[in-house]
């Protein structure tokens, strides 16, 4: 029978729980990582990923977390699939209760589960999922040079990418649904005197149409009128949630938001419990860091280790 007690468990089989994996099976660590679903997480959803190190002509998110996996399991990664549907952090062994009823437990846990887009909910919103759709301005701005892109949202992060994006359309179109944005004033001021981006206030995209990708967004605004925008493509960016339905969020001292905050070696407010990509608590959400911080979190999880003994 396979064991059911493992020094480390990393829940999670995105970038940063993949890179985890291979750090942990290449010293040798007695560990377990556990994925729900397909390693890789997100970046399963993105088309093309032109921003990571070493594919200088770019790589498939399939085929990126394909590699990841193929590099972890060559220095033979302990993995399985199961949804773990509760965690026990209270004593020194944590312990860890999987939808079957099945139950593992470890001494160090590398909380990896990720976070998913807010979703608009809206018909054809899913559809055109790589094909028009996007959640990350950073990622796939260079797929639209001199084209026309919709960004809804109203914040930080719909303002900056929206800036971000003038560098290659033609136009942005940013969609709000107020009649005001949210974003700190610099970068409101930088926004309205880029004249590349224009605004639709008090407004809400509910459907998007296109035949083999993303053609038209139809608005509905606050007054009950609707309009049709042409584009090429359009960004959501109004926030992500974190997959965290299954972690003890008081012991973990999560912030409003639901994320869990870390000190710089991914270390979380419960002892030899560490947390990396993107259901830390951060700013930047990008594949690059969250497998630094894989790396980090398994370093943190040996230091701990040798302590215990």
């Amino acid at each position: 029978m396979a064991s059911t007690h493992h020094k480390l468990i990393i829940l999670g089989g995105g970038p940063a729980g993949l890179t985890a994996g291979l750090y942990a099976a290449r010293s040798r660590m007695d560990h377990l990582l556990i994925e729900k679903g397909a390693e890789g997480g997100q970046v399963l959803l993105t088309d093309w990923i032109d921003n990571y190190p070493g594919f200088t002509d770019g790589i498939s998110g399939f085929d990126l977390a394909d590699k990841m996996a193929a590099h972890a399991r060559r220095f033979d990664m302990n993995s399985m699939f199961g949804n773990v549907v509760s965690i026990d952090l209270s004593k020194p062994v944590k312990q860890l209760t999987l939808e079957d009823g099945a139950s593992l437990s470890c001494d160090t846990l590398i909380i990896c589960s990720g976070a998913h887009p807010r979703p608009l909910g809206i018909p054809g919103e899913k559809e055109f999922i790589g094909k028009g759709v996007s959640y990350c301005g950073t990622c796939d701005a260079p797929f639209y040079r001199n084209q026309h892109v919709a960004v809804v949202g109203g914040g930080n992060t719909a303002v900056q990418e929206a800036e971000h994006l003038t560098k290659f359309a033609d136009k942005v179109t940013l969609i709000h649904r107020r009649d005001e944005l949210r974003a700190t004033k610099i970068l409101q001021e930088r926004a309205f005197d880029n004249p590349k981006i224009d605004f639709i206030w008090d407004s809400h995209v509910k459907e998007i149409t296109g035949k083999d990708g993303v053609e038209q967004l139809q608005i509905l605004n606050n007054e009950g009128k609707y309009s049709t925008l042409d584009v090429d493509g359009i960004f959501i960016l109004i926030g992500v949630l974190p997959n965290n339905e299954m972690l003890p969020l008081e012991d973990l001292e999560a912030d409003e938001g639901g994320f869990i905050p870390t000190d710089t070696e991914t270390r979380t407010a419960v002892a030899g419990v560490m947390a990396a990509g993107d259901i830390r608590s951060k700013e930047v959400r990008q594949i690059i860091n969250a497998a630094g911080e894989g790396a980090t979190a398994v370093l943190a999880a040996e230091d701990y280790l040798t302590n215990l003994s």
